[in-house]
């Protein structure tokens, strides 16, 4: 049986407020129609789902 990768490709990212995706390493939370979390340095970042789209994300934190 072939594995299946859990790396989403759909447009479909999830709404739930508090719900965890996964983009270029680092963890994004749900806060309204927002998706924030904090870049290298720890600044803090924020993105639409668009732009979550456009760079890949996951469920899970995979590798870097």
């Amino acid at each position: 049986m072939a594995e299946t990768s859990r790396t989403r490709t759909s447009s479909q990212l999830p709404t739930a407020q508090g719900r965890v995706v996964w983009c270029q390493g680092h963890a994004y939370v749900r806060e309204n129609a927002r998706w924030v979390g904090v870049d290298d340095k720890g600044r803090p970042r924020s993105f639409t789902d668009a732009d979550l789209r456009r760079r890949g994300w996951s469920l899970t934190r995979g590798a870097r």
